[in-house]
């Protein structure tokens, strides 16, 4: 039987998954706009550069220094007109 991720990684060939990943960093925000009703997370990860954000309806546990597995896609974030490259997380669980 497959895991979760495999099929989702099956299923969606762009996404991708990663597991037993150190948190660095994790910030949770109220969202803005069309958001206003979600939590925006952002995680900073080991060894790489790029954030990783998801949403939340509620407050998520705070992640820093935990171990995760994590099923992301890249996808492209405008800030005051600059493009920057973000990971959109899909599934995030503690290892």
């Amino acid at each position: 039987m497959q895991s979760d991720s495999k099929k989702l990684t099956n299923k969606h060939p762009k996404l991708t998954h990663s597991e037993f990943v150190r948190v660095l960093s994790h910030r949770q925000r109220d969202g803005k706009g069309d958001d206003r009703e979600w939590i925006i997370n952002t995680v900073m990860i080991e060894d790489c550069d790029t954030p990783f954000k998801f949403k939340r309806k509620q407050a998520y546990q705070n992640l820093k220094g935990a171990r995760v597995n994590m099923t992301y896609y890249p996808a492209i974030e405008t800030v005051a007109g600059l493009e920057m490259e973000i990971m959109t997380v899909v599934r995030i669980k503690k290892s």
